[in-house]
C-alpha cells in the first residue's frame, strides 16, 4: 500500500489555502464543509488578507503555521499555484491538492503550467491531487474530513469511489446521499498528472474499511499498469467503472478489418473485462450494483427465486433475469407443496411465485422463507407493489424477517409505487438490502455479482511463452523497412506467421509462368489459388488480383497471364514481385485472428467470423495481450457464432484447442515485435483436421528501421 497516498485521507493538520470570508466561494465552502463535518484535527485557514476565517485564526502564509500539516488544499487563481505549491514543498506538507482550474484542460498554455507544476512537486518529494478538481473526503469517523466543496456529505459506508470530474462528483455526492450508499472515500482527482487511479487501488487494496471501489474515468494513464493492479485487486474486492469515451467516431478507417472494427471504446472494453472489473454503462447503473455489492454476499450460482405479489413484475424479473445470464430456478415438488399451503389457490406456486394482491405480509414472509431454503436457489428478489390495506413498511419488515434466516445468499428487494416508498427503503437499507424501484435493476445488480463471483472462481493463469524465431522476424522486419515500405509482401506475412508457429497453407512464391506451372506440380497437382504480390496491391480482390480454383496446368499458365494483365490494366503503377501460388482451400468454418495497434492501450487482439463477412457481421471479440488460454478461449465463446465453432447438423467441430493456441501465439507476436502496426489473418479456416491461415497482412508502423 502506497503510504504517500494516506495524508490524503488521514491527515493530522489542514491547510486551506485561499479561504475566504465570503460564502459562497470555494474557499469558503472548503473550510465551513471541514467544521461542520466533524474533522477532528487542525485546521488552518490562509489568506494573506484575513485575521479570521470561520472563526479561526486565519495565517497569511503556510510558513507561518506552527502545528502539524499533512494535507494543503489549493483554491487560488492558476497563477499563483506554483508559488503556493512551492510554500507547501518547503514547509514540508507531503500532499496537496489543487482545486484551482487552468491546466492542461484549458490548452497549451495551461498543459505547459500543469508540467512546471508537476515537475515543481516531484522537486519536492510531494504528492498531488488534482490540479482541476473538487478535493478530498473521508467518512471514517477517526479522520472525518469533508475537504471538497460539495455542499453534502454522503453516509458513512464502506465503498470507495474515485471521480475524474469534479462536476460529476458533486453530483455523484448528492446520489449517493439520497440512495442511502455508504462512502467510505471519496475523490476527484482531476486532471491526474500524478496521483492516479492506479495508486488509489493499491491503496484501498489495503484499506480494510473499503468493501467495493467506484470509478468514473475517462482516460487511462497507464493501462498496462491498471491491467496488472486491477487483476489483483478485483479478486479480493469488486471494481466498478463508468468509461466515458464510447463513441465509434475514432475508429480507424485503415485497410485492416481490425482497425475498422475495433471501435474507439474496443480497447477499454477489453483490458476492463480482463482485469476482473465490471463496467457499468451509466451513473444509474454504477449506483445500482454498488447499492447491492456494498452489503449481500456473491451468489454461489445463477439461480434466483423471485417473490411477488404481481403476476407483471414477476414476469418482468423473469424475462430480464435471462438477459442477464441468470436463471430462473426451478423450485422442488416440497417447496412448491409447502407454497401451496400458505397461498390463496389463485397464487402461482411456480417460479416467478405470485401470491396475487391480496397476499399479507406474514404470508410474504414464509413464502419468501420457502424459497430461500430451497437447495435450488442461490439468490432471491422480492418485488412487491402496494395493494390497498398494505403498507410499503409492513412489506420491507416481511422482507427483512425472511432475509435473516438465509443470511448466506444475496436479498434483493424491489419496492414499486410511491407512498412510502421511502420509508421501506429506508427500512431494508438498515437490514442490509438493497432497494430499488424498477425490477430491471436488481436483476442488472444481481447479474453483475453472479459474473463477478464466477470471475473470481476462475483459476489465475500465467500467459503461455512458446518457443519461436524471434530473430527471424527481426530480420523480416528490417529488411522491409530498408526498402522503405511499412507493409509485408504476403510471402513475407506468412513467414513471420511460421516463425510463431502460427499454421500457414502451404504456398510459393514464383516470378514467371513456368515457375507457376512447377508451384502447381509441387503442390500436389490439385486445385489452386493465386494471388499477385506487390508493395502497392493491399485489396487484391478489388484489381482481379486474384483466381480461385485453377486446375490445370494450362490453366495455371494462363492465369499467369491473366493476373499479369489486371495489374498492367487496373494498377499500372504498381510494381508486381510476383504470384503466390497455395492450394485451393473451401468448405470449412472460416474466422479471422488480428491485431491493431492503440494509441493508448498498444495491441488490441482481435477474433470472430471472419472470410468476406466479417466487416458485415462485426462478430468479433477482442483483447489486450498478453493473452492467455482460459481469455482465448472466453473471446471464442463470446462471439454470437460460435455455436457453428462447436458444430452444427452433423458438422465435426473446429479444433478450439489449436485456435486458442494461435490466439495465443499471436498475443506473443505483437508483444515481441512492437513494430507491427496492424495485422489480419483472414481467413483463418478451420476444419477436423486443423486450421490454417490462408491470408495474411502486416502493416508497420513506420518505414524508419
Amino acid at each position: 500500500m502506497p503510504t504517500t497516498i494516506a495524508p490524503f485521507f488521514r491527515p493530522r493538520g489542514i491547510a486551506v489555502i485561499g479561504a475566504s470570508r465570503r460564502p459562497g466561494t470555494i474557499g469558503w465552502q472548503i473550510v465551513d464543509n471541514l467544521l461542520r463535518h466533524g474533522f477532528q484535527g487542525a485546521i488552518f485557514p490562509v489568506n494573506p488578507s484575513a485575521r479570521v476565517v470561520h472563526s479561526i485564526p486565519a495565517w497569511r502564509s503556510v510558513r507561518e503555521i506552527p502545528g502539524e500539516v499533512d494535507l494543503a488544499v489549493v483554491a487560488v487563481p492558476k497563477d499563483a499555484v506554483l508559488d503556493v505549491v512551492e510554500e507547501c514543498g518547503v514547509r514540508g506538507i507531503p500532499a496537496v491538492v489543487v482545486i484551482s482550474a487552468g491546466f492542461r484542460e484549458s490548452g497549451e498554455a495551461g498543459a505547459a503550467r500543469e508540467r512546471a507544476l508537476v515537475t515543481r512537486v516531484r522537486a519536492l518529494g510531494m504528492r498531488l491531487v488534482g490540479p482541476n478538481c473538487m478535493g478530498v473526503l473521508n467518512t471514517d469517523p477517526a479522520h472525518a474530513m469533508n475537504a471538497t466543496f460539495a455542499p453534502t456529505m454522503p453516509p458513512a459506508g464502506t465503498v470507495s469511489f474515485l471521480s475524474q470530474s469534479g462536476a460529476l462528483g458533486v453530483t455523484i455526492l448528492d446520489y449517493a446521499a439520497e440512495y442511502g450508499i455508504g462512502i467510505r472515500h471519496f475523490i476527484s482527482v482531476g486532471n491526474k498528472p500524478d496521483v492516479s487511479g492506479n495508486d488509489l487501488l493499491e491503496f484501498w487494496e489495503g484499506d480494510p474499511g473499503t468493501r467495493v471501489i467506484l470509478m468514473y474515468l475517462e482516460t487511462f494513464g497507464n493501462p498496462r499498469h491498471f491491467t496488472r493492479i486491477a487483476r489483483r485487486v478485483a479478486r479480493k474486492k469488486p471494481i466498478i467503472v463508468v468509461k466515458s469515451g464510447r463513441s465509434v467516431a475514432g475508429a480507424r478507417a485503415a485497410s485492416s478489418h481490425t482497425g475498422s472494427l475495433a471501435g474507439k471504446d474496443s480497447a477499454a472494453e477489453a483490458l476492463l473485462a480482463q482485469c476482473g472489473v465490471l463496467r457499468a454503462n451509466s451513473v444509474e447503473e454504477l449506483f445500482d450494483l454498488s447499492m447491492a455489492f456494498g452489503s449481500l454476499p456473491l451468489p454461489r450460482g445463477n439461480r434466483v427465486a423471485i417473490v411477488t405479489n404481481a403476476g407483471g413484475p414477476g414476469i418482468i424479473l423473469a424475462d430480464s433475469c435471462e438477459a442477464e445470464g441468470l436463471q430462473v430456478a426451478e423450485f422442488s415438488t416440497e417447496t412448491q407443496e409447502r407454497l401451496r399451503r400458505i397461498v390463496p389457490e389463485e397464487a402461482s406456486v411456480r417460479n416467478p411465485v405470485d401470491m396475487i394482491a391480496s397476499a399479507t405480509p406474514e404470508a410474504y414472509r414464509q413464502a419468501l422463507e420457502i424459497a430461500l431454503q430451497d437447495p435450488g436457489v442461490d439468490a432471491a428478489i422480492a418485488a412487491f407493489v402496494p395493494p390497498l390495506g398494505v403498507r410499503q413498511t409492513d412489506a420491507a419488515t416481511a422482507i427483512v424477517q425472511a432475509a435473516r434466516t438465509r443470511p448466506d445468499r444475496p436479498i434483493l428487494a424491489v419496492l414499486m409505487g410511491r407512498e412510502g416508498l421511502p420509508a421501506g427503503r429506508a427500512e431494508l437499507r438498515a437490514a442490509g438490502i438493497p432497494a430499488y424501484i424498477f425490477p430491471e435493476s436488481a436483476t442488472r445488480a444481481l447479474g453483475a455479482m453472479n459474473r463477478h463471483a464466477r470471475w473470481v472462481e476462475r483459476p489465475v493463469q500465467a500467459p503461455a511463452r512458446f518457443p519461436v524465431e524471434a530473430a527471424a522476424v527481426r530480420q523480416i522486419l528490417d529488411q522491409v523497412q530498408a526498402e522503405g515500405r511499412d507493409r509485408l509482401l504476403e510471402p513475407e506475412a506468412y513467414a513471420v506467421l511460421e516463425a510463431y508457429g502460427i499454421p500457414v497453407i502451404p504456398h510459393q512464391f514464383v516470378r514467371s509462368a513456368e515457375e507457376a506451372v512447377s508451384a502447381f506440380g509441387a503442390l500436389g497437382s490439385g486445385p489452386v489459388v493465386m494471388k499477385v504480390v506487390s508493395p502497392q496491391i493491399v485489396h487484391k480482390t478489388e484489381i482481379g488480383g486474384v483466381l480461385l480454383d485453377v486446375r490445370d496446368a494450362d490453366a495455371v499458365r494462363g492465369g499467369w497471364d491473366q493476373l499479369v494483365a489486371a495489374v498492367a490494366r487496373e494498377a499500372p503503377e504498381a510494381d508486381l514481385r510476383g504470384l503466390l501460388i497455395a492450394p485451393y482451400r473451401k468448405g470449412s468454418r472460416e474466422m479471422i485472428l488480428g491485431m491493431t495497434m492503440d494509441r493508448t492501450f498498444g495491441p488490441l487482439l482481435m477474433f470472430g467470423l471472419g472470410g468476406i463477412y466479417v466487416e458485415t457481421f462485426r462478430d468479433v471479440a477482442f483483447r489486450v495481450p498478453p493473452v492467455t488460454e482460459l481469455e482465448a478461449h472466453e473471446m471464442m465463446r463470446e462471439i454470437r457464432s460460435f455455436p457453428l465453432l462447436e458444430g452444427v447438423r452433423g458438422e465435426p467441430p473446429v479444433p478450439l484447442d489449436q485456435v486458442a493456441n494461435a490466439i495465443q501465439r499471436l498475443s506473443q507476436l505483437v508483444l515481441d515485435h512492437d513494430r507491427i502496426a496492424a495485422l489480419d489473418i483472414n481467413p483463418f479456416q478451420a476444419s477436423s483436421k486443423g486450421v490454417l491461415a490462408l491470408d495474411a497482412r502486416i502493416q508497420l508502423l513506420d518505414v524508419a528501421p
